[in-house]
C-alpha cells in the first residue's frame, strides 16, 4: 500500500472493474482509480492502478491510502470520458531480436550430437543404426555421441546411418570425403 506522495509522476483517473461476488450477491462495480503506468506484454496490456483504501495507524486512526495493483487491460479498466491519456509513462513490448537470414532459411537448431540404436539379430557383430537425437526413430534416453565418436561408429562394419533424419547426408561426406559427391 503506497500514499499518493511516493510517486513522482501525475496518475490519471482511469474506472477499474471490481469483480462480482456471486457468493454475497454482489454485482461486478466499477470505481475512480488512480492510473499510475501502462505496460505491453506478450499477452496484452497491464495498467499499474491505484485503488482508494484505509490504512490504521499506529494510534488506533485511520488515514486514507492508496493501493496500487496491476490490472489486465480492456478487461479490467475502462477510459473516463475526456481524460487524456498520452502522458501515462507506458512501456512497450521490448523489439525482438531480429532474425538472421540463415535461420530464417535454415529454421531452428536441432539438437547436437548423435545417438546409436542398437541392433542384434542372432549372432555376429553387433548391428546398429545412428540417427540425430530428435529423429523419430531414435531411442528414448540413449547418450549424445560427438562427431568423432558417431564417426568411429558409423566405420564399423554393420553399422548404418538413418536417412530420415538426415544423419547419413550429415555424417557420410566427413567419412568419405566430399569428392563423392556429384550433381546427379
Amino acid at each position: 500500500m503506497t500514499t499518493p506522495s511516493d510517486d513522482a509522476d501525475r496518475p490519471v483517473p482511469v474506472r477499474v472493474v471490481l469483480p462480482a461476488d456471486p457468493v454475497l450477491g454482489h454485482p461486478e462495480q466499477e470505481v475512480v482509480a488512480r492510473l499510475w503506468r501502462r505496460r505491453q506484454t506478450g499477452t496484452g496490456w497491464l495498467y499499474l492502478v491505484g485503488l482508494p483504501s484505509y490504512r490504521d495507524l499506529e494510534d488506533g486512526g485511520v488515514e486514507a491510502a492508496e493501493y496500487r495493483v496491476w490490472v489486465r487491460a480492456p478487461e479490467h479498466v475502462r477510459p473516463v470520458d475526456g481524460v487524456d491519456y498520452d502522458q501515462v509513462p507506458t512501456e512497450p513490448l521490448p523489439p525482438t531480436p531480429p532474425t538472421s537470414a540463415v535461420r530464417e532459411v535454415l529454421g531452428e537448431r536441432r539438437p547436437s550430437g548423435w545417438v546409436l540404436a542398437k541392433v542384434r539379430e542372432g549372432r555376429g557383430p553387433a548391428r546398429g543404426v545412428l540417427h540425430a537425437p530428435d529423429c523419430e526413430e531414435a531411442p528414448e534416453g540413449a547418450p549424445l555421441l560427438d562427431v568423432q565418436r558417431a564417426l568411429d561408429v558409423a566405420e564399423n562394419p554393420g553399422m548404418q546411418m538413418c536417412t530420415l533424419c538426415g544423419c547419413a547426408q550429415e555424417l557420410t561426406p566427413l567419412l568419405r570425403g566430399f569428392d563423392h559427391i556429384t550433381d546427379s
